[in-house]
């Protein structure tokens, strides 16, 4: 590797450290299906969201809850402490395509008709609230 992006990849590393995310690969639902989730909790307290998460309906709110926890569970990791009520929220969510089955499915007269089974890929920021200063109070 070369001195150049030995150096960016460093800095890369130095950056993650501040941040508190985890990931789930090759999630097997579309990624349509879990942005109905995922956009129920972005910006939301995480006890908040791990209760919209818990009692909703939707088969995907599972996995997004797994990784929340997940995620929490790294911020509590890495700060060596446990998180209070309302200290944490989660800041930004992705979904991503990830890789697609293709399948054949029998049709009339001889034909197949190809069925794509697609699978996507979760990323989901949490971060903590910063202590609001009043320093400019007279």
């Amino acid at each position: 590797m070369g001195k150049r992006k030995h150096l960016a990849a460093q800095q890369r590393k130095e950056a993650q450290k501040s941040l508190y995310f985890a990931k789930l690969n090759e999630v097997p639902s579309s990624p349509r299906k879990m942005r109905y989730v995922v956009d129920m909790i972005r910006g939301m307290e995480v006890n908040r969201a791990l209760g919209t998460l818990r009692f909703s309906n939707k088969a995907a709110s599972k996995d997004v809850e797994k990784v929340l926890r997940s995620a929490i569970a790294n911020w509590e990791q890495k700060n060596e402490r446990k998180a209070e009520a309302g200290e944490l929220f989660v800041s930004s969510v992705s979904v991503d395509c990830g890789a697609s089955l293709k399948r054949l499915r029998p049709a009339p007269q001889g034909r197949g008709y190809r069925i794509r089974k697609r699978s996507n890929h979760i990323t989901l920021f949490v971060e903590a609230k910063k202590p609001v200063n009043n320093d400019n109070q007279e």
